[in-house]
């Protein structure tokens, strides 16, 4: 008596999930494409990373800036577009010899984020503690949402 082991069809193991990531894949390598990441950056800077959150009042935006001073950051915002930039520079002198590994980013950043609605300038507060960014942008008067009430006649 001989056993056979059980090999599953092509089929019980087709995932179009799985097929749709290989098909990226095949993509970005045909492209020699790839997300900008903090070893990368966008365009020759190095990559910020951000989150911006929303509720009925206002947005936040919170920024990773490790090691730099707040001299060093800019921040503006123009025609509903709150564009962060800056530039990190290495610190002391270059020792003799090669580089081991390097993997902390240097050089200029810039981020530009479009709003989806308007904000009040004016009270807009930034502020920066232990690396992190934080800026508050409250929406003005006219983008806040409204409530109507409804009355029966």
């Amino acid at each position: 008596m001989s056993l056979l082991r059980y090999q599953p069809t092509e089929l019980a193991t087709w995932s179009p999930i799985n097929r749709l990531a290989n098909l990226r894949d095949e993509m970005n390598r045909l492209f020699e494409f790839a997300a900008p990441s903090r070893d990368t950056g966008l365009f020759g800077g190095w990559f910020v990373p951000i989150d911006v959150s929303e509720d009925k009042d206002s947005f936040t935006l919170v920024a990773e800036l490790p090691g730099m001073k707040k001299e060093q950051i800019d921040l503006s915002l123009q025609d509903g577009t709150l564009t962060l930039s800056g530039e990190r520079r290495r610190e002391g002198e270059e020792k003799e010899g090669e580089t081991f590994r390097s993997e902390r980013a240097f050089g200029k950043f810039q981020r530009s984020i479009t709003l989806p609605t308007s904000v009040d300038a004016s009270r807009v507060k930034a502020t920066y503690k232990d690396g992190i960014l934080r800026v508050e942008l409250p929406k003005s008067e006219e983008a806040k949402q409204k409530h109507i009430e409804v009355s029966v006649s």
